[in-house]
């Protein structure tokens, strides 16, 4: 008979064990309102046009969304947070999450708010993760061009060797300070040059730990071939592979181009190949853990559970150096906490920036979880059996 794991994501005294009464009440009220898509809708047009007109709307969006999936506006109160759950076992993967800053300045003011990021997080043992996008620091179109493989003209040549330059920077400070860094997935139409910068990072920053992670997104359906592939490269040139796990964000506009374009959809032809493939992924990484360090982010409670089994099963202890889960800042307590009580390293997405300048992102996360099936249900389903125990 197989042992029974004692690790259960039903356990919500431990789930919401940060969380005081009114805090619970508050998620409560935001879950409730943030699962209806027609007000994720009307929020999305408004909330910019509001900005745009100068309207109070600040200390609203501060005091709800953005304290439910933000860290702060600055590094300092980002790692204000960040101690709170590290007071929990919880560590914190650092997300500047500004988007849509455009321009070589922009990119290259972006470059020294990440070295500082990742100073920060070297004299702090909950902060072992600084996530970064490739498009913070590179012209869409210029990566759009390099994935056609369509030649650059001396310009553009001279401005990817300022992005790689960027990225360079920044790869090299986390080997310094011994934080890894986490590349984010982009779109399809322009991942291949983000792809082979990544490699090209891990190949030089690897060699004896992994600092430099690339993402797989297993909602397209190349994905796991690619993670074989990406790990027969890494032993070939002699580092090692980090591979960051995560289901997809762009799957409404990857299908939407695709058929305004008329090519086929990179993305699987449903949610069952996409839990296939990233099940496939995750067995896979935990059978190559002395190849490659794998960071586990999902919010999907069975792969979690797959990946603890499997450590357990293969004799490995529960905080496995090569072995991290993570969910998102104000999202999966329940998986987050429990995994962290049981001794396994995880990690909360922890953005911080301006109000403003993360809008965009809080937008996206708000939409994203409107068409996640089931999400919303089961965080509100939690949440209220806790406050249920706790008689509030």
């Amino acid at each position: 008979m197989e042992k029974q794991l004692p690790l259960s994501f039903d356990n919500t005294a431990i789930a919401f064990e940060a969380k005081t009464d009114k805090a619970l009440k508050k998620a409560n009220f935001l879950f409730s309102n943030i699962g209806k898509p027609w007000l994720v809708k009307f929020g999305s047009v408004m909330t910019p046009i509001a900005f745009k007109l100068r309207l109070p709307v600040k200390g609203i969006i501060k005091s709800t969304i953005f304290s439910q999936f933000c860290g702060g506006e600055t590094l300092e109160e980002a790692a204000a947070t960040a101690l709170q759950l590290g007071n929990y076992h919880v560590g914190v993967a650092l997300d500047y999450g500004v988007e849509a800053m455009e321009g070589e300045h922009s990119y290259d003011e972006a470059v020294p708010e990440f070295i500082r990021a990742i100073q920060y997080a070297a004299s702090r043992p909950d902060i072992p993760f600084i996530a970064i996008k490739i498009t913070g620091f590179a012209r869409f179109e210029l990566l759009e061009k390099i994935h056609r493989k369509e030649t650059l003209s001396a310009a553009e040549q001279a401005e990817f060797t300022r992005v790689r330059n960027r990225i360079f920077s920044i790869a090299e400070a986390g080997a310094r300070h011994s934080v890894a860094i986490l590349v984010d997935a982009e779109e399809s139409w322009i991942q291949n040059p983000v792809d082979d910068l990544t490699d090209e990072m891990m190949s030089l920053f690897n060699k004896e730990k992994v600092i430099v992670y690339n993402t797989f997104q297993m909602y397209c359906h190349d994905r796991y071939a690619f993670l074989q592939t990406s790990l027969q490269k890494a032993e070939k040139a002699g580092y090692l592979l980090g591979a960051k796990l995560v289901r997809g964000a762009y799957m409404e506009k990857e299908n939407k181009r695709a058929t305004e374009n008329n090519y086929p959809t990179p993305i699987q032809p449903g949610k069952e190949a996409t839990d296939k493939d990233y099940d496939a992924a995750v067995t896979f990484c935990l059978n190559h853990l002395d190849k490659l360090a794998v960071f586990i982010g999902t919010h999907n409670e069975n792969s979690c559970m797959l990946a603890a089994r499997m450590l357990d099963q293969k004799g490995l202890p529960h905080n496995h150096p090569h072995v991290s889960f993570s969910q998102l800042l104000g999202m999966s307590d329940n998986i987050t906490f429990n995994l962290a009580h049981a001794g396994y390293n995880v990690s909360k997405y922890l953005p911080y920036g301006p109000v403003k300048e993360v809008m965009p992102y809080l937008l996206r996360r708000a939409q994203e979880n409107t068409s996640i099936a089931g999400q919303m249900g089961r965080e509100l389903a939690l949440i209220r059996k806790e406050m249920k125990r706790r008689g509030i």
